[in-house]
Formats: C-alpha cells, sequence, structure tokens
C-alpha cells in the first residue's frame, strides 16, 4: 500500500513593513520634529551669545562673525545642517498640524479647543508661519548679503565690516518693528514647543520640575535679548 502525503498548500505571508510604518506613525513624527526642535534651541542660543557681543564689543563680535563666516566646517557641514534642520522641523509641524485638523473633522473626535488646551498650543500653526515668515526676512537681510558679497562678488575678507552691517539694519524703525513682533511670537512658539517636546519623549523625573523653569525662562528670555539687540542698535546708531 502506498500512502501519498500531499503537503497542504502554504501561502506565505508578507510580513508587516515596521519600518514604513514607524516612519508614518504620528509618534515618530512627534518625536523627530522635538529633536529637531531642541537642535534648534540650542543654535539659537549659540546665535544668542554671538549677537549679544554687538552691544558692548564690536571687536568681539567682528571676530566671532568673521570665525563664523571663514570657517570651513562651519559653512560647509554645519550649515547646511542647520537649514536641513529648519526644513525638517517646518514641514513635520505643517503635517502634524494637518493630521490634527483631519482628526478634529472626525465624527467620534470631540475637539473643544478651549477646554481641551491653552491658546498657544492650539495656535503653533500660526506662531511657526510667523517666526517662519521671519525667517525668510532674515535671510534676506543677512545670509543672502553673505553670499553675494563672497561667493558672487569675490570681495576681499574684510574681518572688520559686520558689526557696521548689523547695525546698518536697525536703522529702520519699521524693520526692527517687524523684528520685535517676530520675537514675540517666537517666544510663544518655545514657550509651547520646549514643554511639549520633553513631555512627547516622555520626559518624567525629578529634574522635569527644574527643566520646565529652565524652559520658560529660557522662551521669554532668548527673544526678548534678541529684541533688546535690534532696540539698542536702533537707538545707538
Amino acid at each position: 500500500m502506498v500512502i501519498s502525503c500531499s503537503a497542504p498548500n502554504f501561502v506565505p505571508q508578507q510580513m508587516p513593513n515596521h519600518m514604513s510604518s514607524l516612519l508614518s506613525s504620528t509618534i515618530f513624527r512627534k518625536v523627530t520634529m522635538a529633536l529637531s526642535g531642541l537642535f534648534l534651541m540650542v543654535f539659537l542660543l549659540q546665535h544668542f551669545v554671538i549677537n549679544i557681543t554687538s552691544v558692548f564689543s564690536a571687536t568681539i563680535f567682528n571676530q566671532f562673525s568673521h570665525f563664523m563666516g571663514t570657517n570651513a566646517l562651519v559653512q560647509f557641514l554645519l550649515q547646511p545642517i542647520l537649514i536641513g534642520g529648519v526644513i525638517f522641523h517646518f514641514v513635520m509641524g505643517f503635517i502634524l498640524e494637518l493630521q490634527n485638523s483631519s482628526a478634529r473633522g472626525t465624527k467620534y473626535a470631540v475637539f473643544k479647543g478651549s477646554a481641551n488646551a491653552s491658546w498657544v498650543s492650539r495656535n503653533m500653526i500660526i506662531s511657526g508661519a510667523t517666526v517662519l515668515a521671519f525667517l525668510g526676512l532674515h535671510f534676506y537681510d543677512f545670509w543672502v548679503p553673505e553670499i553675494n558679497y563672497k561667493y558672487i562678488e569675490f570681495l576681499p575678507e574684510d574681518p572688520n565690516r559686520y558689526q557696521e552691517e548689523l547695525v546698518h539694519k536697525f536703522e529702520d524703525l519699521g524693520r526692527v518693528i517687524i523684528y520685535v513682533i517676530s520675537f514675540f511670537f517666537l517666544s510663544l512658539h518655545l514657550l509651547h514647543g520646549f514643554a511639549s517636546a520633553f513631555q512627547t519623549m516622555g520626559v518624567n523625573n525629578k529634574y522635569t520640575s527644574a527643566l520646565k523653569s529652565f524652559g520658560k525662562l529660557y522662551a521669554i528670555g532668548i527673544p526678548l535679548g534678541f529684541a533688546f539687540i535690534a532696540i539698542f542698535h536702533f537707538l545707538n546708531h
């Protein structure tokens, strides 16, 4: 007797693409946005430290600015990373805002803005868009002329030109007002963004209270410091 054993039909199932699911998940996007935001806050602090020197020492400001403007590592590695970080942060912010808007429109979603979140939290897209528009102006004021100076007109290096160029930009009252208003919205954006970043990453330990206090101090102090620089140079040009 011959016993025939036929193998059962087996249809292999495709393994789920965990990486694709991760990249498209809201949690992943929030975490990466939080990390990019913290990265930009580090740059903002460094940018403030350099710019505040223009208030009390043109020599030190010129030295800092000349180093940052001529150092190959800064120009061709750190600067592209910074620009990429800015673009990534704002693109991710708009994507998350679209997701949130879509979620509010579903039948099962109950959303009462004033009850569920603060005004700053509900309007991060407004403060973010204002900051983005300000960055466009800031690039036009300082980055574009710098590119033109070095790579289009190929003018000779002048390590003492930076203070004069900075002060010249703040001779116009209208520009100073735009900068101050932009710094106000930057402060609002940072107030919520800093706290939200650590909440997203699940930071909750004995240092949480101190981090929140530091975040508030940073979110108010840094934009206020930048506004002071603009007003100072307007009044003393």
